[in-house]
């Protein structure tokens, strides 16, 4: 199994249809013994969604944009497991006002940089003290290479949330913890019912050479199992593109 034994922390399982909750699932069908994080009025959510799994995960609570959170995460982590393996960064939020790009505020286009992108360093810092030597930081994006429509400054956060991993890719090398991306093409979760015409995404698959199913998370989850294992041992800094190939396509 290519989890077999090891201990992750994975944030932001909210439902069954997001590609965390996949990852969740494979990763413990891989071995690997799961710990879920959420906060406020999804605690609860998250909790019940837990049980969905084949084993059911403890939760315990993370705002990424409330350093108390972050301080005391990893004593907290202890009461669960004694070590890391690997941690998946699934988190990502933006006001209403973000998804006008012109029109939004400081404090629209802050909120969505913080939490959507800082959060990465931050969760990765407030994880060090427990990750293991040949840890994994994988992190999920929609590639930030170009301006998408109705995306507006989350797509700007996305561009720093990449920018983020390299230089924690940088950064943690030397500790021996790789630090990737999976760039997935667009899935209909929770988090994308917050975006604006969303529904425009739907129309992927017509462009990708593999064609592309945006009610079908798992293939992108199955990029974060194999980032977070062995099997990529000096690949750090990288974008794993798992879009049905529509980026590489020129229309």
């Amino acid at each position: 199994m290519l989890l077999d034994g090891k201990k992750l922390l994975l944030t932001g399982v909210l439902m069954e249809s997001s590609i965390a909750f996949h990852v969740a699932k494979l990763a413990q069908e891989q071995g690997a013994e799961v710990v879920l994080t959420s906060f406020g009025r999804t605690f609860r959510i998250t909790q019940s969604i837990a049980k969905r799994l084949p084993v059911e995960a403890p939760v315990i609570e993370l705002d990424v944009a409330n350093q108390e959170h972050l301080d005391t995460l990893a004593e907290r982590l202890g009461e669960h497991v004694d070590a890391l393996d690997g941690v998946l960064h699934s988190i990502g939020f933006a006001p209403k006002g973000a998804f006008n790009f012109l029109d939004a505020t400081w404090e629209d286009a802050a909120t969505a940089l913080q939490v959507s992108a800082f959060s990465l360093k931050a969760l990765s810092v407030a994880t060090l003290p427990l990750l293991k030597e040949g840890g994994s930081v994988v992190g999920l994006t929609l590639d930030a290479s170009y301006a998408w429509p109705v995306y507006d400054w989350m797509g700007v956060a996305k561009a720093a949330f990449e920018s983020t991993s390299r230089y924690l890719a940088r950064d943690l090398g030397p500790k021996g913890i790789r630090c990737n991306l999976v760039s997935a093409g667009p899935i209909a979760t929770t988090a994308a019912k917050s975006i604006p015409m969303f529904d425009q995404f739907a129309r992927w698959g017509e462009h990708s050479p593999l064609g592309w199913d945006i009610k079908d998370p798992e293939p992108a989850a199955r990029a974060c199992i194999a980032l977070l294992s062995d099997w990529f041992p000096a690949t750090t800094g990288e974008i794993v593109h798992v879009d049905g190939g529509f980026h590489a396509m020129g229309f």
